[in-house]
Parts: structure tokens; sequence; C-alpha cells
């Protein structure tokens, strides 16, 4: 059976209210009941898992041109054998999640450039959707392959109220599974913490694990303990930036790794349709004179159900 996870630049289930054809949003109170979880949007073969995994130097540049010696995977603390390694730079399905909270103010026309930088790398095949969020997520735009209608719909955001970050990364976590290609992605990028979500982290955290999706994060001004433990558990990145100055240095690091990955894949010992959250490692040992890399991959898959 192969698994195959894909990349996020953020799947809701019960809870997410839509309104009308293009527009949804996710109202910050009274607090739901935890979601029902969703099967994962997985590529399925026979015995077989197939884990993304980016692997960087301590200045985050994309480290290419290693071989399956490189790399050991272990699923479930046990240790399986590598049977192929690729590198992937397939086209991506992404969603920004964009914070437009009042205390983005001073920041936001920078954040928008930043955003438009991201999207001058694109593909011609990429799609793209958007979420902003400040008391409530809100989709702005649904998929489109033209990075101008992204462009257009953050023009008119205004930097106002509270930040329901959470709620976002759920909303746009539903919405990227529409996406047309494996590789999903999303792409968030805030300057604080969460303090108007109805969704607790725990129940975010479920959701991302039942998700086909990597996150990636650009924090601004205050390193983001939440965005990294998302970012880890996903596969994605998160990247802290002090000054607004370094943010387009940001945005082009992770542009460059989204799209530089090696693709990991081995047959499990014994593959059951268990129903159960399977935890996988990766280890990089990068060839002698090397220096030291930075990996990360998608900690774990949820396995079929009988």
């Amino acid at each position: 059976m192969r698994v195959h996870f894909t990349a996020l630049l953020l799947v809701a289930g019960a809870g997410v209210r839509i309104y009308g054809q293009e527009r949804v949003t996710v109202a910050p109170r009274p607090r739901p009941a935890p979601p029902k979880a969703a099967r994962a949007n997985l590529r399925l073969d026979v015995r077989m898992v197939q884990i993304p995994v980016t692997v960087t130097d301590l200045r985050g540049s994309p480290v290419l041109g290693l071989a399956s010696e490189n790399f050991r995977v272990f699923e479930d603390d046990l240790e399986r054998a590598i049977t192929s390694l690729s590198v992937s730079d397939a086209p991506i399905s992404a969603g920004i999640v964009f914070d437009s909270s009042r205390s983005m103010k001073r920041r936001i026309d920078d954040s928008r450039a930043a955003v438009d930088q991201f999207l001058r790398t694109s593909g011609d095949a990429d799609d793209f959707f958007l979420v902003r969020f400040s008391d409530r997520a809100e989709l702005l735009s649904s998929f489109t392959n033209k990075p101008d209608e992204i462009s257009q719909a953050l023009k008119p955001v205004e930097a106002k109220g509270w930040t329901a970050l959470v709620d976002a990364i759920c909303l746009a976590t539903h919405q990227v599974r529409k996406g047309t290609h494996q590789r999903r992605i999303l792409l968030v990028l805030t300057d604080g913490n969460d303090n108007n979500s109805r969704y607790s982290e725990g129940e975010l955290i479920s959701m991302l694990r039942e998700a086909d999706v990597r996150v990636y994060a650009v924090s601004i001004v205050d390193r983001s303990r939440f965005l990294q433990k998302i970012a880890d558990e996903t596969g994605g990145r998160a990247i802290c930036v002090r000054k607004m100055s370094d943010l387009p240095d940001a945005m082009e690091e992770l542009s460059r790794q989204i799209r530089s990955e090696y693709v990991v894949s081995y047959t499990p010992a014994e593959f059951q349709n268990d129903g159960r959250y399977h935890r996988v490692r990766v280890e990089v040992r990068p060839p002698a004179g090397m220096a030291r890399v930075y990996s990360s991959w998608r900690r774990g898959y949820m396995a079929p159900g009988e």
C-alpha cells in the first residue's frame, strides 16, 4: 500500500459554516463539538508508503543530490527498508492564510508584497486560494490558477479586529482538499497568537493529521511555538522574521523549500487497514565532508479502516 503525503502554504469537519459560492467564514463563537474525522486524501497503492522530505543546510537552502543511503526511515519506531528515492517539483495547490488583525496595521503593506513575491515564483499549473482572518476567518478567493486574482483580492483588506488564527487554518485545511494537485500546501503569514478562535489547537492537530497537506508559516516579530508545532507535524517549516526588511528573504527561502523535496518510499512490514495513526521518523545522514543539515517530514499517516 502506498501512501503519498503531499505538501501547505493550512480539513475542517463539522462546524465550518459556508455562505454562498465564494465566501466562507468561521464564526468565532460559540465553541462547537469536536468535528468527526474525515478520511485523509491519500494516494494508496499496494503496500507502499511515500513520505516527502525537505532537506536544507543551516542557511535554509535546499540540499539536493542525496542518495537513498543518506536516509533512514522508521515507522512506529521500527526501521523500514527504503525501496526508492526521488526528487519532486510537481505542481502545487496552495492556500494562503493572511493575518489582517489590528496588530498588522503597520505591517500589512509589506505582507501583501510578500504574498505577491511568493505568487511570482508559481508555475503555470499551480493553483491558489486566499483566506484572510481577524475576528473570524473568511475565504476571499477560491481556487484559481491566476495569481493576479489573489493579489486583487488582498488589495482592499484592512487591518482590524482580533486574531482567529486556529479557525483560519481549519478553514484553509478544509478548502485545500479541493485542490487539483496531489501536492497541497498552506502558507500562513501572521504576527500574533490566537485570541479569538472557537477551535482548539488539539482539534486542529487532529484535523491536520487527517489531511494530506503541509503547513509553511512566517511569524512576524515573535516566534510562534504553535506554528512551529503544526509545521513540524505536517512536514512543513516555520520561520520567524524579526524585522519587516527580512520578510522578502524569508518568503524566498520558503518558496525554494516547497519546490525542492525528496520522496522516500518504503514498504511497511505488515500493513493493516486498522484506521490507526502511524508515526514516521526520518533520519538524514549527509555524506562525509558535508556540513550538518536540517530535515522536515510529515510525522505520520492515518491508515484506512476496514
